[in-house]
């Protein structure tokens, strides 16, 4: 755009909107919009890349097939070879649904944009990023967790397949067990030793943990062996798989079932004690979120089928898988919209679904004398 000087010379003004000085000159605002949002998304959302996960075009529901084991038998001289006589290897299939389409949105006043003095899209972004994140990671680690209470899909006769794993933490029936780094400790090889003998592979271990779970484990350094002493510093706190045990990288996350809670929770008649002024969010329940829940087209069980005793996940990616219809996505209104309300309604969006795949590749920890139920 050229416009005059106080000299009267012929200048051009630089719109920072504009894509190659041409068009709307706000364009490239909405597009480092979508990118705030991403970014909250991707460093939010954990669950996305330690599992399965599938992009699901022109259909409902996608199909995971699961083979079982074959057996071995010795030829008999003459006899045709015409596959095992016990029609091995068993075949059954999972079929995971994508459930509605999740969104998180806010109206932004184009009078307040304006007022503000920090920049409202960006941060408006963020959260919705973060919100999209939040309940990706809870429903994908709610059918893990359903997973490993669960038996093989393989159901033929005379074939016995793995099931789920679910590991003690302690041995008192105080829900302060799980913060306690040598229980912790003591569960991660009981579970990488369950892993080893149900044949599921080394690769793509991982745990995810309370934050304060991982914070206690963290700090078991040095002569005490319980982690590797070679991880220090900002790796070691960040949280990100830096820290193994027992070859399982350890991962934090608030969006796990914890003792009837997402991620926090303090519990045990000696246990952990509340810090003060913790704000409300340590009363956050897990939602129902069962197939008979509106938007809901698999099953991620019930605040009550959840239970009050789960406190961690150790899990190979083969334990659950995620569709996804629509990735994570943002759209703004334009146009005469934007002229009749003076202003925009920013929506991020997916469209996904998750379920157990193999629950031999699934552990549940859980504080008590009993094992929480299958649901």
């Amino acid at each position: 755009m050229a416009h005059q000087n106080a000299s009267g010379t012929s200048t051009s003004l630089t719109r920072q909107g504009q894509s190659n000085s041409t068009g709307d000159a706000r364009a490239l605002y909405l597009k480092l919009f979508s990118g705030e949002m991403f970014k909250g998304f991707q460093h939010n959302a954990i669950a996305r890349d330690l599992l399965m996960k599938r992009t699901l075009k022109n259909g409902k529901s996608l199909q995971f097939i699961y083979t079982g084991r074959t057996t071995s038998e010795f030829h008999t001289p003459g006899k045709p070879i015409l596959g095992n006589s016990d029609g091995a290897p068993p075949v059954a299939e999972k079929t995971v649904t994508v459930d509605d389409l999740l969104i998180s949105s806010a109206f932004l006043y184009n009078l307040d944009e304006t007022l503000a003095h920090y920049d409202l899209r960006s941060e408006i972004s963020r959260k919705i990023g973060y919100a999209l994140a939040e309940k990706y990671d809870r429903l994908a680690f709610r059918a893990v967790t359903r997973g490993a209470r669960s038996a093989s899909p393989i159901t033929k006769s005379n074939f016995v397949e793995p099931g789920g794993t679910q590991i003690r933490v302690g041995a008192t029936t105080n829900d302060s067990d799980a913060y306690v780094p040598a229980n912790l400790v003591n569960a991660f090889y009981d579970a990488a030793a369950a892993l080893d003998e149900k044949g599921v592979s080394t690769d793509g271990r991982v745990a995810v943990l309370n934050a304060r779970q991982y914070y206690e484990l963290i700090q078991q350094t040095g002569d005490s062996g319980l982690v590797n002493r070679d991880s220090q510093g900002t790796a070691r706190q960040s949280g990100n798989g830096i820290v193994e045990i027992a070859g399982i990288k350890i991962y934090k996350s608030m969006n796990i079932p914890f003792l009837g809670k997402y991620g926090t929770a303090y519990g045990g008649t000696t246990g952990v004690t509340a810090p003060t002024n913790t704000g409300s969010f340590v009363s956050v329940t897990p939602e129902d979120a069962s197939g008979a829940t509106t938007g809901i087209n698999n099953d991620y069980g019930t605040n009550s089928e959840l239970g009050a005793k789960s406190c961690g996940l150790i899990f190979q990616r083969e334990a659950a898988g995620i569709v996804e219809a629509i990735g994570p996505q943002v759209q703004v209104t334009k146009g005469d919209v934007s002229v009749i309300y003076q202003g925009d309604v920013i929506l991020g969006r997916l469209a996904l679904g998750a379920d157990y795949i193999n629950p031999a590749a699934a552990v549940e920890l859980y504080v008590g004398a009993s094992a929480p139920s299958a649901f």
